[in-house]
């Protein structure tokens, strides 16, 4: 049974994130209706949509034991280059060039966060990215740009380890 929220005051988005980074990091929360409840009691009246978009924007994985939001997701939000270094550094396990395709490899449910990032970086080799659980397909105009997409990705994997 959903708990009936409390009247809520308009909140900024930002003002409504940290509230949800807040409840992932105090507990356990296992479904996006648990999180809807949850802000409801707080008095932040919030869709499933809407939570579902902030959900993605923020990087937060569904893993086994519920909602968890990637390391340092927040500082790197303002900046989209430092969060591809992140998002890169945490979840690439491997990428391939093949024509003018890249595809990168990630560790179960990893794709959704570095693919996000990839996009926001607008890098102009990229065309466009298609996400799925552990893998995402990079698309470039052309073979050599994809050789280039992945030698920058891979370079800046390697960054951590030097």
């Amino acid at each position: 049974m959903r708990a009936t929220p409390k009247p809520s005051a308009p909140i900024t988005r930002e003002q409504r994130r940290q509230r949800i980074a807040e409840l992932v990091r105090q507990r356990r929360i296992h479904s996006q209706f648990e999180l809807v409840d949850l802000l409801g009691e707080v008095g932040m009246a919030v869709n499933q949509a809407t939570l579902s978009r902030d959900l993605r924007a923020m990087g937060l994985l569904k893993g086994p034991s519920g909602y968890e939001l990637p390391t340092e997701v927040q500082t790197d939000a303002a900046d989209p280059s430092l969060a591809l270094v992140h998002a890169v550094q945490t979840w690439l396990a491997g990428a391939t060039a093949a024509e003018n395709l890249v595809v990168l490899r990630t560790p179960v449910g990893g794709a959704q966060p570095l693919a996000i990032a990839l996009d926001q970086a607008r890098w102009k080799e990229i065309l466009g990215t298609v996400a799925g659980d552990d893998t995402i397909l990079v698309v470039t105009k052309s073979a050599t740009e994809a050789k280039r997409v992945t030698k920058q990705l891979v370079d800046l994997k390697e960054r951590r380890r030097r």
